[in-house]
């Protein structure tokens, strides 16, 4: 075969393959983790909403993946016809039924009727985030929630609003520069605050319990975006050993702090991500 017919298969198979694949990923801002004396003057501080992220382009919602969300006719119609960020919500200490409703190929109305698309920024907008925020407020519908933005004068004060958020069944909070341009990957302009930071990993592998877990998972082999491995065992539900996440799924833990190494101290399983 000639190199010039071997290019021309490859490009037919890349583009039969294209019709299959799902939409491509959409890249939205991504936060950081917030160092622990951090002077909050310079954000905008919000509630971490324990969500599902949601991306509204103008006519179709998506999930961070790409893959359109299945939802409501009455649901669409309430968005305007400009693209926006945010995550789909119900409640605090409701992800489980959220995540449930959301990934459904038929929607419930029951379900959705408990929704809210809750915005935090305005893709396509001009000026700074602070701006582009208070734009968002005029869209504010029964469905359309804008995420309160509020500025606090020192760290004392986060330490405090992080108290009173976890305290009342929140995860933390979000601190977003005031002063920032449009952008997208994982950046400082972004940052969380929780009172144990969390993280995404890639399964690699599955070790076998003992003892009592003898036939179950006893741990994950994980490793992170920096190439770092190690291994989770606690925080898992008995059904989660039973049924493991599969090799290859991202999964979100917990840890205090890490090792010298790069490896996460105190790790517990948190979910798998839910990038749908």
């Amino acid at each position: 075969m000639s190199s010039e017919t071997s290019l021309t298969r490859r490009a037919l198979l890349g583009w039969l393959g294209s019709l299959a694949a799902p939409a491509m990923a959409l890249e939205p801002l991504l936060a950081k983790s917030a160092p622990a004396g951090i002077d909050p003057k310079p954000y905008l501080v919000s509630e971490k909403l324990d969500g599902v992220r949601a991306l509204w382009d103008g006519t179709t919602l998506r999930f961070r993946s790409g893959r359109t969300v299945a939802a409501p006719a009455w649901f669409l119609a309430a968005l305007p016809g400009m693209p926006l960020d945010g995550e789909l919500w119900i409640a605090r200490r409701r992800f489980d039924a959220l995540s449930g409703a959301v990934r459904r190929a038929e929607p419930i109305e029951a379900e959705w009727r408990q929704i809210s698309y809750r915005v935090f920024e305005l893709p396509g907008g001009e000026g700074s985030f602070e701006q582009r925020a208070d734009k968002l407020k005029a869209l504010a519908n029964d469905v359309v929630r804008p995420v309160e933005q509020q500025r606090l004068a020192s760290n004392a004060a986060l330490r405090a609003r992080l108290r009173q958020v976890v305290d009342a069944g929140g995860e933390g909070l979000m601190l977003h520069r005031a002063d920032a341009p449009l952008a997208s990957g994982r950046s400082d302009l972004l940052l969380k605050l929780k009172p144990l930071a969390d993280a995404e990993a890639i399964v690699i592998g599955h070790e076998a319990g003992k003892g009592r877990l003898a036939g179950q998972l006893g741990a994950l082999e994980l490793q992170t975006p920096e190439g770092v491995r190690f291994k989770l065992g606690t925080g898992f539900t008995d059904a989660q050993r039973r049924d493991p996440p599969a090799i290859g799924a991202t999964v979100t833990y917990r840890y205090r702090d890490v090792t010298p190494a790069g490896k996460p101290r105190f790790a517990s399983f948190l979910r798998v991500a839910e990038t749908f």
